[in-house]
Formats: C-alpha cells, sequence, structure tokens
C-alpha cells in the first residue's frame, strides 16, 4: 500500500526550534498500518526527538528493512534521505551510509524480525563496529505482515493465533547487546512517550551505536483462539466465502511508568505485561551489575525499561579505521583509486 501525503491543515502557532521549525516540518506521510498500531506511536517519538534536537532534517538519513516496522520511515521526516534496504540488511546499509558521509544522522527503523533473525548477523555487526547511528528495533513479538508468526523475540509462552504456545527462548537485545560490547543499550515502550522521547533524543546524541528496544504491542494479538473478533470466527459466522482479513480499529495504548515501580499494561487480546522502569541511582556503566538486572527482571517476569547501558570511552568506527574527514563523494579520483603502484606498496605490507 503506498502512503499519502499528510493534508496541509492550518494549526494554531506551533513551538519552534532553534532552527526556526515547527515539530510539522519533520512529518511524513500519512501512515497506512493498522489503527491503534504501537509503531505509529514510535514514528511520533522519534519526529519528536528530531525535532527537539534541533536536527536540520536534510542532514538524516533514514534507513530500514522489510517488515511493518520497516514502513514507519516513510511517515516522518519527509526532507530526509530515505532507504528502504531488503530483508534484514539495514544494518549494513546504514553501515555502508554512515561511513561514507559521516556528517549525516543516521536513523535506523527495523523490528524483532528483521533485526533478531534473518538480520541478527548484520545488526551484531554494527554494534561490534560502533556505527554512529540511532538503531530503533519496533518490538512486537510477531511478523505481522506474513499473519503473526512468532519472531525471535517471543516470550515462552506466548501463543499463537491458533493457540499453539511457543516453546523457544528469545533473543533478549538488550543482552545480546551487552554480550557484543554495545556502547548504548535502551528499552522503552511505545505508549510511554514521556520515557521514549527522551531516550531517542540521547541516542540521537551519542558518539556510537544507540540500540533502542521499543516494545510495540500489535493489534493482532486480539487474534487469539476464542476470540469472537479474531480472524478464523469473522469467517467463519460472516465471511465464508471471502478470503479477507479484518483487523480490527484500535486504539493507541499509553502507558506512563515511574521509576522503579511495576507498570502493568493490558494489551489488545486481554494479555498483560509488567514494565520496571529502572530505578532511581542506577548505574548504567557498569556492565556487568546491567546484565544481572536484566536477567533478574526477566525472571521476575518484568520488562526493564529506560537507559540500560551507556559507555562513552569506546571509539566510534570512523575513529577505530582511521577514515578521512571527508565525504567519500567529495574525494578526487586519485584518492580513491591511487593506482597499481600503491596498490603494490600496500599488499607487500601484508606480506
Amino acid at each position: 500500500m503506498t502512503s499519502i501525503a499528510k493534508p496541509q491543515i492550518p494549526l494554531l502557532p506551533l513551538e519552534r526550534n532553534q532552527l526556526g521549525l515547527t515539530i510539522r516540518d519533520y512529518a511524513g506521510s500519512m501512515s497506512t498500518l493498522c489503527a491503534g498500531c504501537g509503531h505509529d506511536s514510535v514514528t511520533a517519538a522519534i519526529q519528536e526527538a528530531l525535532w527537539g534536537l534541533s536536527i536540520p532534517p536534510y542532514q538524516v538519513a533514514k534507513l530500514s528493512g522489510i517488515g511493518c516496522s520497516s514502513k514507519t520511515p516513510q511517515y516522518f521526516d519527509s526532507e530526509a534521505v530515505g532507504f528502504n534496504s531488503v530483508h534484514g540488511r539495514m544494518a549494513a546499509v546504514a553501515s555502508g551510509a554512515a561511513a561514507a558521509n559521516r556528517d549525516l544522522v543516521v536513523v535506523g527503523v527495523s523490528g524483532d524480525g528483521d533485526s533478531l533473525s534473518i538480520g541478527l548477523g548484520n545488526l551484531a555487526h554494527a554494534i561490534r563496529r560502533n556505527v554512529r547511528m540511532l538503531y530503533v528495533i519496533a518490538n512486537n513479538g510477531v511478523y505481522g505482515l506474513t499473519k503473526g508468526q512468532f519472531s525471535a523475540s517471543a516470550d515462552i509462552g506466548s501463543r499463537s493465533r491458533k493457540g499453539e504456545p511457543n516453546l523457544m527462548p528469545p533473543v533478549d537485545p538488550m543482552l545480546l547487546g551487552l554480550s557484543l560490547g554495545a556502547t548504548f543499550l535502551a528499552r522503552g515502550f511505545s505508549g510511554d512517550k514521556a520515557q521514549l522521547v527522551p531516550i531517542l533524543r540521547a541516542g540521537l546524541s551519542h558518539g556510537g551505536f544507540a540500540l533502542v528496544d521499543v516494545i510495540s504491542p500489535c493489534v493482532q494479538f486480539n487474534d487469539h483462539e476464542g476470540s469472537t473478533k479474531s480472524f478464523r470466527y469473522v469467517r467463519e459466522h460472516e465471511l465464508q466465502d471471502i478470503d479477507a482479513d479484518i483487523i480490527p480499529v484500535r486504539g493507541q495504548i499509553h502507558s506512563e511508568q515511574t521509576p522503579g515501580s511495576v507498570t502493568e499494561v493490558e494489551l489488545h487480546d486481554g494479555s498483560r505485561v509488567l514494565f520496571r522502569a529502572v530505578p532511581e541511582g542506577y548505574d548504567p556503566r557498569d556492565r556487568v551489575r546491567v546484565g544481572s538486572y536484566l536477567v533478574e527482571s526477566a525472571r521476575r517476569g518484568e520488562i526493564a525499561t529506560g537507559l540500560l547501558y551507556l559507555d562513552e570511552t569506546t571509539p566510534d568506527m570512523h575513529q577505530l579505521s582511521a577514515t578521512t574527514q571527508d565525504r567519500l563523494w567529495d574525494l578526487p579520483f586519485e584518492r580513491l583509486c591511487p593506482g597499481s603502484t600503491e596498490l603494490a606498496r600496500f599488499q607487500a605490507r601484508l606480506r
């Protein structure tokens, strides 16, 4: 489905940032995602974070892979350079964009399937290289575009729309990032804008790879055995001769968290998740303790949110590789292709 342009409706005067721009200047096309999808809240939070930091819209490079979440770059910052890559390869494409132009503000939006299954290898190496970018995983535990199969982040005991339980342990991107030496790890909830926007602003300001895992409920979670609003029930009782999927209109889920306390959020299907924002005094710079905190939270059935880990000392990809300060397309051909003599000299050093 193709996105359509947002209508320019006259509004009351909006607040302007340091560039003199309003938040509408960071808008994109109209969303074609299901009504109530948490991904639209993620989009709005990214838009507000870019606006709040007064980042020039044309300086942003927004990238994605394949999946519901990977449609979201179309819905913010229409003046940015955008690229929709193939399934699971967004991290590699983003690494190339960041390598070619260190002045870009690279924003990647992916899903749990796109990042933690087919794209896991690409994500792992982007973390290792410490590519300077904001990498957002809109995490709902399912493949929404292909009828809700379990993704790699689905919790044990989660049931598919056919009622089958997931038996495999999930891949936790936060624990994965810790094991790979990530320098910025945070988790938020799409319905808690008050927490998510500052997290995204911090990620955009970080001097390396900022991985943000956002729990983003899917309206298809209401499609379970026994529900009168499931696809199967509708087919059997009303649409027996029509091969069509009905996704009920849902309101977006909103809930604010208090540091250190447990917040219970009811999803569209009536199930509940427990969020615990990190407490006051939490030290995000102690990698070992952060890992222990995440494991203990998971054992209690809680999802830890907030800025979970931060390392501001590790050099980024450009520093590690001693790359040129110039953008690659500004370099003359003689520097990009120094000739066979220089190649022979380089090869001699490897012998």
